[in-house]
């Protein structure tokens, strides 16, 4: 019977002594639930929508990895995803007309005219839905520095992911 849970290791208890053996089972699921959080942060942050957060709390409820290593693989994807969108905006931005573009163009406006209003500061709300992934478009566009753009975008997608935790670890 399993009573403690670590990353890659479960302590069991035998008849005669406790000892600590691998649990592969539980390792693989904890990798594989580490990478489906980290896929779907990744897409969450991209062109396509979806609800990383739900993912996470999911996770966090029925505990399938450390809550370290759960914020760690939704953070980094998230973040992974908005580099993608700077990249887009970076490189792509002559293809804006095109009907595959990922961006409205009154979306994109709007983002440009915060951005131009509040500056580098405003990927501060990269996390938020529906603003968040042109605010990091128009990054690109505007051609923030990457070393900055990363940092403040890494800090609030990360921030982000601890608010939830914090609220789902309330429930569970």
């Amino acid at each position: 019977m399993c009573t403690e849970r670590h990353f890659y290791m479960v302590r069991c208890e035998h008849a005669a002594a406790q000892s600590i053996q691998p649990c592969r089972q539980d390792a693989e699921m904890s990798v594989s639930v580490l990478w489906g959080l980290f896929i779907s942060a990744f897409v969450a942050a991209s062109i396509f929508p979806a609800q990383s957060e739900l993912f996470l709390a999911g996770a966090l409820a029925k505990d399938y990895a450390p809550l370290w290593a759960m914020i760690a693989a939704a953070s980094i994807g998230n973040t992974l995803g908005s580099a993608t969108n700077w990249l887009l905006g970076r490189f792509f931005i002559h293809y804006q007309d095109r009907s595959w573009f990922p961006i409205k163009r009154s979306s994109l406006a709007r983002a440009e005219a915060w951005y131009g209003k509040y500056g580098r500061w405003s990927l501060l709300l990269s996390w938020m839905p529906i603003v968040g992934d042109p605010i990091t478009l128009v990054a690109g566009i505007l051609r923030e520095p990457f070393p900055s753009f990363i940092a403040i975008v890494a800090v609030a997608k990360t921030a982000r992911y601890i608010v939830v935790a914090l609220i789902t670890l309330q429930f569970t």
